[in-house]
């Protein structure tokens, strides 16, 4: 703790505290669960300045995180739906490689064994159901419950842990967390713990790292250049930009002094996944040469065919 300006603050290390608070600021029906919280939140954790990496390992990072709070005859469906919201999300970025592992009762733990046991069993559960197979790690589990950990492979089948999902009896119980059953008495909910994404930071670390910047075009933070042949053309080529811009895309433009072939070596080096080349032919004809990267030119084409290629490619497959 601190002071600053006669107030105390505290550095926070998990979110789960705040959704709780959320939780609790009201009472609960059996009709309103499952709750759902979630937050970008930023949190601090003290990281030995010897395993500090880049991206990857940071002493300060964000977590796309959100907690549960669910009945007992929802667990397994709430779980069922993280997991393929995760797999859903690792798909859509290019994460075909990916390998779930339980990871266990820690020797030091809060909560019952019978607890344990029956949030392990969900976990199981819910992983088989889907035909999901997995690994288990013995006592890695959180100090609270167990949880189900998903790693990445990237391109250079270097393994990074991202998602995670927890299942809680303890800290409902800890927190006094109830709500009103159908008898009219009070329950204790049980606690989901999922990041999907995990450490924002880390997840684009390994992104970069899959791709070895070459993102897919509908991830690229500059989609397309555009490549004017002498600045004779740059009105045109402003033109094209503001067009291809108020579609949606990102849009450079390379409008310096040097020679087109230094220019397009200037984009494949970015890592651009597409160069719009325009000179004297493409002005009197009002269209666009179009080159893709690490690929041969693609040809002259009407402006409107151009966007056509990329509305293709605009949405993740």
């Amino acid at each position: 703790m601190f002071e600053i300006e006669g107030k105390e603050y505290g550095i926070k290390p998990m979110n789960c505290p705040g959704h709780i608070m959320i939780y609790k600021s009201r009472i609960r029906s059996y009709r309103d669960l499952p709750i759902r919280i979630f937050e970008l939140g930023t949190v601090y954790r003290y990281e030995r300045a010897g395993v500090l990496h880049g991206l990857l390992r940071v002493r300060g990072f964000t977590q796309d995180d959100a907690h549960i709070f669910c009945r007992p005859d929802q667990l397994e469906e709430e779980i069922g739906k993280v997991i393929d919201f995760v797999r859903d999300v690792l798909d859509v970025f290019g994460f075909n490689d990916v390998k779930m592992e339980i990871s266990t009762r820690p020797d030091k733990y809060i909560g019952s064994k019978e607890n344990w046991e029956r949030a392990t069993r969900a976990l199981e559960v819910a992983l088989k159901s889907r035909g999901i197979s997995y690994d288990v790690n013995p006592g890695e589990g959180a100090f609270y419950g167990p949880k189900i950990d998903v790693k990445l492979r990237d391109a250079l089948k270097r393994s990074w842990q991202c998602a995670t999902i927890q299942c809680d009896f303890s800290l409902p119980e800890r927190f006094g967390l109830a709500y009103v059953d159908k008898d009219g008495r009070p329950k204790q909910p049980i606690m989901i713990h999922r990041v999907v994404l995990g450490s924002i930071e880390r997840f684009i670390g390994t992104l970069i790292e899959h791709y070895a910047g070459a993102f897919p075009f509908w991830l690229a933070p500059e989609q397309i250049r555009v490549l004017p042949v002498s600045d004779k053309f740059t009105s045109y080529a402003q033109d094209l930009v503001t067009n291809l811009s108020e579609l949606g895309y990102r849009v450079g433009i390379d409008d310096g002094s040097d020679t087109l072939p230094k220019k397009i070596r200037m984009a494949e080096k970015e890592k651009v996944p597409y160069m719009v080349i325009v000179g004297e032919k493409e002005v009197e004809k009002r269209s666009v040469s179009v080159r893709e990267r690490g690929k041969k030119d693609l040809g002259e084409m009407e402006f409107g065919e151009f966007v056509k290629l990329l509305e293709g490619n605009f949405v993740p497959k």
